[in-house]
């Protein structure tokens, strides 16, 4: 979509799709869009292609778009539906109704993305057919590959292989392509020895980095595969993890990741880049369908790839959590005959993973801490499923010998006020405390001494991260701390019903002191409970009625005064 004052009719060639996808809690940054949503004025009619034109379209789109299911439904793939109306007020016609696809349907987005495919596809080759000439790829050929691996048959006398990496100094700041390896300080576990889970508090050095945060930042870490896992890839694909090669692109428009070196080896490519650990989405499936040779194997994964395998596909895979890795290995003939040059096609790229910051500069500096809860469970699989970054993390131990963890910093979504009479109300069970400990800090650094955390966890003895530094402030004055300890007595006892004890406290701090409301933690169940506590303050302490409520808590959304940090 053009600017307002280059806005022009399209050629006949051209056809609208608008096509997004975007998560919770912020809408894609998708600058371009902005102009849509000027006021009607200022922008003009839609006009479309000729064709398009004598069959009654001003302009045409298929809209499409895929998000889990926030706790808030209202904002499920809200921009995809707010540009759709957006462009029906333009004059716009759509091809098709808006798809909504849901990443926590137990089929996934596919579920509503199929169906919607097959009509796009009928309703734009019937408007556009295309040339007699050019004949359809048939079902079962893959694309051509992205790149091509060369490979070496000696390491060049020139150049190492390394990671781009920011080097201490650099006037650039850290980022997803040159990150800072910053060396791990400590690696400890704050959970008691008996408790369920392993979760560590570790504190990075990030002198010289160039590295600046504030309360509410988080930190994104570049996780690798174990060793284990690297050695049994290439065992069971045939690769030699010392083999070098370069990747060559196939297309002029398409680049190199920047992640990997050129020269690159097996080893290194596999350890820090390709995901085998996570779990396969269908289209891993379509491809290695199309690249196997084996009857069998070939039959199976075209039921998996297929719409009518969805069901089966997730009883195989997705229920169970299996990884690419291991169904790699249920397909032992197909995954020794994986051309290298589909391996970036078919395997994703490890991505970042993102953690709350837990310290303040001004109060630890040249410090980052972050707290990890250790993701590892059951499923019917032998193995235990684990988390990739947060397993890796666990494993280095800064006192065998120096770790480095490349790692750079970016704004999160908790903005504190600035003003330093404004009382602050911090909910954060289990590891969601970690950004408001890096606010404490700050603000106490501050001379900001009008906090209120309301902290959860299961037992004191065994998960009450930061007992001591908490009581500390309390003793100073600087902190009004609430715990829940939901195990320690016959009743569970959680965050929202510690609000509600507290309702008056809570309702003159909001109301009258103009307080900042912060809830940070899983998204599964404690969002909603809170804000339904929340509710019943506004209405027995507050004495407003429901729909008076619910317009209070929107407007402290909307202001700004309720904020939230969730996770799955």
């Amino acid at each position: 979509m053009l600017p307002p004052t280059q806005a022009h009719s399209p050629p006949a060639e051209d056809l609208l799709l608008g096509t997004l996808a975007c998560g919770s809690p912020a809408p894609p940054r998708v600058q371009p869009l902005g102009s849509v949503f000027h006021p009607r004025k200022a922008l003009p009619r839609l006009h479309s292609p000729p064709g398009l034109h004598s069959l009654g379209f001003h302009s045409a789109w298929a809209p499409l778009s895929a998000q889990d299911q926030p706790h808030c439904l209202h904002r499920f793939n809200f921009v995809a539906k707010k540009l759709h109306r957006r462009l029906l007020q333009l004059g716009g016609s759509a091809l098709l109704p808006v798809c909504l696809g849901d990443d926590q349907h137990e089929l996934g987005p596919d579920a509503a993305v199929d169906p919607w495919l097959r009509d796009l596809w009928d309703r734009v080759l019937g408007l556009l057919p295309p040339p007699p000439d050019l004949a359809e790829i048939p079902p079962g050929v893959p694309l051509p590959s992205k790149f091509t691996l060369l490979f070496l048959q000696e390491a060049p006398s020139t150049g190492s292989e390394g990671q781009r990496v920011a080097h201490p100094g650099s006037q650039e700041p850290p980022s997803e392509s040159k990150p800072f390896l910053a060396p791990m300080i400590s690696n400890q576990r704050v959970t008691g020895p008996s408790h369920f889970q392993d979760v560590r508090l570790i504190e990075f050095d990030i002198s010289g980095s160039g590295i600046s945060f504030a309360a509410g930042d988080v930190v994104l870490i570049q996780p690798s595969n174990s060793a284990a896992h690297v050695q049994q890839f290439c065992q069971v694909l045939g690769l030699d993890p010392e083999q070098l090669f370069t990747l060559q692109p196939q297309e002029p428009d398409v680049s190199c990741p920047t992640r990997l070196p050129q020269p690159c080896s097996m080893r290194h490519l596999v350890s820090h880049y390709l995901d085998i650990a996570s779990v396969p989405r269908r289209s891993f499936f379509e491809l290695l369908a199309c690249l196997s040779l084996h009857e069998l194997e070939r039959e199976k994964l075209l039921e998996f790839s297929s719409a009518q395998g969805q069901e089966e596909l997730f009883e195989y895979c997705n229920r169970p959590r299996r990884t690419i890795l291991e169904v790699l290995c249920d397909f032992p003939h197909t995954a020794a005959a994986i051309p290298p040059d589909y391996l970036l096609d078919l395997i994703p790229a490890i991505r970042p993973r993102a953690f709350s910051i837990a310290s303040s500069m001004l109060a630890h500096p040249s410090r980052l801490q972050i707290l990890v809860a250790v993701v590892q469970f059951q499923t019917r699989l032998k193995e235990p499923r684990r988390g990739l970054c947060s397993s890796w993390l666990a494993s280095l131990d800064p006192g065998q010998g120096p770790v480095r963890v490349p790692l750079w910093v970016r704004p999160g979504s908790l903005a504190f006020p600035e003003t330093p009479d404004t009382p602050v109300i911090m909910v954060g069970p289990g590891t969601g405390v970690a950004p408001f400990r890096a606010a404490i800090q700050e603000r106490v650094a501050q001379g900001q001494t009008r906090n209120f955390l309301f902290f959860g966890c299961r037992w004191r003895d065994q998960d009450f991260y930061w007992e001591a530094e908490w009581q500390e402030l309390e003793t100073r004055d600087c902190l009004t701390l609430v715990p829940a300890f939901s195990r320690e007595q016959e009743q569970k006892v959680y965050v929202q019903h510690r609000l509600r004890e507290l309702g008056s406290l809570v309702w003159e701090l909001l109301d009258r002191q103009g307080a900042y409301f912060y809830l940070a933690g899983n998204a599964k169940s404690m969002p909603a409970d809170v804000s339904e506590a929340l509710m019943s303050i506004f209405q027995e302490n507050g004495g407003l009625c429901s729909p008076d409520a619910a317009a209070y808590l929107a407007r402290l959304q909307r202001t700004q005064r309720f904020q939230t940090e969730t996770w799955a």
